[in-house]
């Protein structure tokens, strides 16, 4: 299935040689998907929406509200997906701008950064959802949350800290608050990097969450059969 990854932002320089690029990750969390990568944050789109069967959209350091020519752009792609009913997976980033570009609301969550690994607990199963499983540990790198959902759209998964951790819109399109591609290693060095801005609690209980097992695989299982339907 070819995959336009849209992709909103890239690796920082000084964790290139450990990590690689963004574009690798999602290529070993979805090895189902022959990717082709706009970097919209560049300003490269796709010169037709048909260009590709499906659409991820990745997680940035940018806020989906923020005033740049690529966002606004990247919104018109969105909404343009969702009218010729598309599939579209949003990851952080890309889950806030679903919701944005279709009629929601995202702001900096009153509870501040969401890091580490949380708890998702299924609100809903879908069919898509097979092998079932109640809950899904997934790790978060966030500040921003969707506190409006647009309208046709279900609540999936919550977290306590993150009430829409998880959504669709319709039938073909999906968000998720989590971060599916990325190492615990990655998202650690992240916090240990992040201190300042963030907070020597909240880095220290996120570290300390990193001894949970994670259920990412299980997730980009189910998004591929929720892009592939």
């Amino acid at each position: 299935m070819k995959v336009g990854l849209l992709l909103c932002d890239h690796m920082r320089s000084e964790y290139l040689e450990e990590f690689g690029d963004y574009p690798p990750m999602f290529a070993a969390a979805w090895p189902n998907f022959d990717f082709e990568v706009f970097a919209v944050c560049d300003g490269e789109f796709p010169a037709s929406i048909r260009d590709c069967e499906a659409y991820l959209s990745s997680g940035s350091r940018y806020s989906v509200y923020e005033q740049h020519d690529w966002i606004t752009e990247l919104k018109a792609l969105v909404k343009e997906i969702a009218a010729k009913e598309l599939p579209y997976l949003g990851v952080c980033f890309g889950h806030q701008m679903l919701a944005e570009a279709l009629g929601g609301e995202v702001k900096k969550a009153e509870s501040g950064w969401c890091v580490g690994a949380h708890t998702f607990e299924m609100r809903e199963q879908a069919s898509w959802m097979d092998p079932y499983q109640a809950s899904l540990n997934l790790l978060m790198m966030c500040q921003d949350q969707v506190q409006i959902l647009p309208p046709d759209s279900i609540v999936l998964a919550s977290a306590p800290t993150c009430p829409i951790g998880m959504f669709q819109v319709g039938d073909r399109m999906l968000g998720v608050q989590a971060h599916p591609e990325f190492s615990k290693a990655y998202d650690r060095i992240l916090m240990e990097t992040r201190v300042e801005r963030m907070g020597t609690s909240i880095v220290k209980e996120g570290i300390e969450s990193l001894t949970l097992p994670l259920d990412a695989q299980l997730f980009c299982h189910w998004s591929t059969q929720f892009l592939s339907r």
